[in-house]
């Protein structure tokens, strides 16, 4: 068993470092809200920290799962920051989904600190996370990854190294540009259905079985039909990850006019107010439009 650090108690973060705990590590966690950490503590055990550099100190590996580009930067970086406290040989593994450009600069930064960087997005949403069964994207060195797979462990169902460094972010681009056109689909078949005054379930029922099945038909579509957006990953969030996927093709030259054409639906859903629906409201946008 490993002593751990996780930094980061969101949706995502908080039962994710929970399972790790569960499993027998040793885990100390930070999170900006302090108040969300001693809930943790209460719930699971373990220990807290008041900064991520006293929560990295003495751990085998660190974990981070925040919001953005700039979150992540300042849990790693700066004399809080985890890096300034971590040995040399010790892994720093980050759930985060960032852009490409920060996954560089940090791998660059702990390399010269001796330290191992995995970046290791996950797809599978808070249900994935609370059941431990999410898919988790790994780039990095192949003795870090190892090392590392064997922790997360704890809370995936799949974990696969994809490449080098950077390689992880990457292929969670892959995930949420094929999950865009995905639930823009189904959000037009079920507008379809109801415009053509079908019975909603008794299509998906149907077709679910077929060709056009997917998870998001199978997760989503009930809760899609009832107009409860109130769940799975927020609008605001998918907004920038689709930025940094549409940020990435402009560099590699791939070409993307489905994620760009979605991305601008999810703008007209954060106008209707709908930036902390979950990313199934692209219906909603469809019914307010008549």
């Amino acid at each position: 068993m490993a002593k751990l650090a996780f930094l980061g108690l969101g949706v995502m973060g908080y039962p994710m470092a929970g399972h790790l705990q569960a499993a027998g590590h040793d885990v100390t966690v930070y999170n900006r809200t302090a108040a969300k950490a001693e809930a943790w503590v209460a719930q699971h055990k373990g220990q807290m920290a008041g900064t991520p550099a006293l929560a990295a100190s003495g751990s085998d590996m660190v974990m981070a799962c925040v919001g953005n580009d700039d979150d992540l930067r300042s849990v790693c970086l700066g004399d809080n920051g985890a890096f300034a406290s971590m040995a040399s040989g010790s892994i720093f593994v980050d759930h985060t989904t960032v852009s490409a450009a920060v996954t560089r600069e940090l791998h660059a930064a702990a390399a010269d600190k001796g330290i191992a960087f995995v970046d290791a997005p996950v797809s599978g949403g808070q249900t994935g996370a609370e059941n431990g069964a999410l898919s988790v994207m790994c780039g990095g060195a192949q003795d870090s990854y190892d090392k590392a797979e064997a922790v997360i462990a704890a809370y995936a169902r799949i974990c696969r190294r994809i490449g080098d460094s950077g390689a992880g972010q990457m292929t969670k681009m892959c995930n949420q540009i094929a999950i865009a056109g995905l639930v823009q689909g189904l959000s037009e078949a079920l507008h379809f259905a109801q415009k053509a005054r079908l019975d909603g379930r008794a299509v998906i029922e149907v077709i679910s079985q077929g060709a056009a099945g997917s998870w998001q038909m199978s997760n989503r579509y009930e809760t899609m039909l009832d107009e409860h957006f109130d769940h799975g990953f927020a609008v605001d969030w998918m907004r920038k990850d689709l930025g940094i996927c549409l940020d990435a093709a402009d560099e590699n030259g791939a070409s993307l006019p489905v994620t760009a054409l979605v991305d601008q639906f999810y703008k007209d859903v954060q106008k209707l107010g709908g930036g902390r629906w979950d990313t199934s409201s692209l219906l909603k946008r469809l019914q307010a439009m008549g």
